[in-house]
């Protein structure tokens, strides 16, 4: 079976664009699934950039979005767990306190961390 002009043509242009294609596409995809460059980087709103005090005079929690929140101290929480009548759900709610504040307290060196290997200073 001989191949006319045509389809001589249209062979040679499919042999050619094929691999073109193919690494078109192989780069736009690891275009597409690549780290974005520094300071591109999407965050959610919600992500915290800073927090300011300590549990005996209350935290100050900042997002990136602009909100803040300000919970109560460790002492006024730990007090309002003291309101339960079962002594278990005492001691669960004074565990969670505690585990809360723990948590604010190393978010706190975590984001002063990360400041000092930016070179940059403690957001707030």
């Amino acid at each position: 079976m001989s191949l006319t002009t045509d389809s001589r043509r249209t062979r040679l242009t499919l042999l050619v664009a094929a691999p073109t294609l193919a690494v078109t596409a192989g780069l736009l995809s690891s275009a597409a699934l690549a780290d974005p460059p520094p300071g591109r980087l999407h965050l959610p709103g919600h992500t915290i950039v800073a927090v300011e005090g300590d549990a005996d005079n209350g935290f100050s929690v900042f997002r990136l979005d602009g909100s803040s929140e300000h919970p109560p101290t460790l002492s006024e929480s730990t007090a309002e767990c003291h309101e339960h009548d079962d002594p278990t759900e005492v001691a669960v709610c004074v565990a969670e306190v505690e585990t809360r504040f723990e948590g604010l307290a190393d978010v706190q060196l975590s984001l002063r961390w990360s400041a000092g290997r930016r070179g940059g200073h403690d957001a707030r």
